[in-house]
């Protein structure tokens, strides 16, 4: 038994539904000894009497860089959620070999569809038609369609090209769209050899007539999109909000779409579940969905796969192909929830 390797569940707020399916216990259980901690994170009694053996943490238990030492045998953390959290220290791990994996391209391909689906809904105005039509004072044809407008031919723009970007840039593809992007951690020629247009952040916020919110949040840019930057939004731009509330100055961004100055869809909220009393609840002509855009059974199986495969890599002593690797300084500042 000394040698049968330790796999170690405590991925909450991750259920067992989501990430410990019957196939994966029975795969679990073929590649060595499984404990598991659901509905909460695991105590730190239980922790610390797992980590002289733990070879595998599916998670984000909180590893400072002194539990290291009391856990001689781990090789990988994966993290089954889409962010970095700051209770490991990743600078560690990276020194100690051990990998630190994100489930976060798991989400991606469901996050752009929500992304493409939104855009086209604010730009073509099919909520507002919907309750015209169940007033009955609904128009037909061109009559209907005075303030539509089409994503064919657009100018695009994008605020972070990492996952999200990447998995919605193809299926932006057949529609002809020139897509400006904005990301300081990407060099201009890697953006321009992935098919998108280096542009600065003015650029994009005043050229493009689609523009979709998609960089994650660290300490470094929280709350960068103040509200004189929106103020740039181009005039009656479709904006959708997809992936963290943070890096905006919310109330502004929700005060400026309120008001009409540019179509806006939101998915993600400074506070969830928000508040049933929040006020802007009652802003008009925003489309709100409740952080829907990437938690699907689909996104699930998929973090379900990688996360299988990735550890039969580790465990072989290979390393990981499909889930996302921690970049520590990167990792370090990240503050999504």
């Amino acid at each position: 038994m000394a040698n049968t390797p330790l796999i170690f569940f405590d991925p909450f707020p991750r259920t067992d539904a989501m990430v410990f399916t019957p196939d994966v216990q029975a795969a679990c259980a073929e590649l060595g000894r499984v404990v598991s901690h659901f509905g909460s994170r695991a105590p730190d009694d239980l922790v610390e009497s797992l980590l002289p053996d733990v070879d595998i943490i599916v998670g984000q238990t909180a590893m400072p860089a002194e539990r290291f030492d009391r856990a001689p045998n781990l090789k990988a953390i994966l993290n089954v959620k889409a962010n970095w959290e700051p209770n490991i220290d990743y600078g560690e791990a990276h020194r100690r070999g051990i990998h630190v994996l994100s489930a976060a391209p798991a989400m991606a391909p469901a996050v752009a569809e929500y992304c493409l689906g939104q855009a086209i809904a604010l730009a073509r105005g099919f909520a507002a038609s919907d309750r015209l039509f169940r007033s009955g004072h609904e128009r037909y044809g061109i009559a209907g369609n005075g303030t539509a407008y089409s994503l064919f031919g657009a100018d695009v723009g994008f605020i972070g090209f990492g996952n999200l970007g990447r998995a919605l840039l193809p299926l932006l593809q057949p529609f002809g769209c020139r897509v400006l992007a904005h990301d300081p951690l990407l060099s201009d020629r890697y953006l321009d050899l992935q098919g998108v247009q280096p542009t600065s952040l003015d650029g994009v916020l005043s050229k493009a007539r689609f523009l979709f919110i998609l960089a994650g949040v660290t300490s470094e840019n929280e709350g960068f999109l103040d509200r004189k930057k929106l103020e740039m939004i181009a005039e009656d731009a479709s904006v959708v909000l997809g992936s963290r509330a943070e890096v905006v100055d919310f109330d502004a961004f929700l005060n400026l779409a309120g008001s009409g100055r540019f179509r806006a869809a939101v998915d993600v909220f400074p506070e969830e579940p928000v508040p049933q009393d929040a006020a802007f609840r009652q802003i008009p002509d925003v489309q709100f969905t409740a952080h829907l855009a990437g938690g699907m059974n689909a996104s699930y199986a998929r973090i379900r796969d990688m996360m299988m495969d990735d550890m039969r890599q580790i465990l072989k002593g290979h390393p990981p192909l499909r889930m996302q690797k921690a970049e520590p300084r990167q990792a370090a500042m990240a503050r999504s929830r």
